[in-house]
């Protein structure tokens, strides 16, 4: 599970998540992206859910880039406890992700494999995703 070595917080604050995305909504690395249409929290078991979907569908062929990493720590309560006393002990960690953000990205496999290894990716993820392509892709090259 996807979670920071070592913070400088142990606890943070919710915060807000307004906008679109403006750093890290382009393709970077590979030719074939999933991208974040949604504004939302993702946690860790859910991208290593993600991840382990798509690797399985592209059959370890290619390669595969994590564009989102969980480090935001989240505090929860235990049951049956009463209001106040301070804040709750962090239980995991999210991705604070905006639409047009990049959340996953191949390369090394055909359009087809891609595509369908990206849908069965953005399943285990709590919203709306689309695939998109590199603008100079050509099948050729693959």
């Amino acid at each position: 599970m996807l979670q920071p070595k070592k913070t400088k917080f142990r606890r943070v604050q919710k915060g807000r998540m307004k906008g679109i995305s403006h750093r890290g909504a382009e393709i970077a690395f590979g030719s074939f992206a999933l991208k974040a249409l949604e504004t939302s929290w993702i946690t860790g078991r859910q991208i290593e859910a993600a991840r382990q979907a798509i690797t399985r569908q592209m059959k370890r062929e290619g390669q595969l880039w994590i564009r989102i990493f969980p480090d935001k720590p989240i505090t929860r309560k235990p049951l049956d406890v009463r209001m106040g006393k301070g804040k709750g002990s962090p239980e995991f960690f999210v991705s604070c992700v905006t639409p047009g953000r990049i959340l996953f990205e191949a390369e090394g496999v055909s359009l087809s494999v891609a595509k369908e290894a990206m849908r069965l990716g953005a399943q285990k993820l709590p919203i709306a995703t689309k695939f998109i392509v590199r603008r100079d892709y050509s099948e050729e090259t693959v």
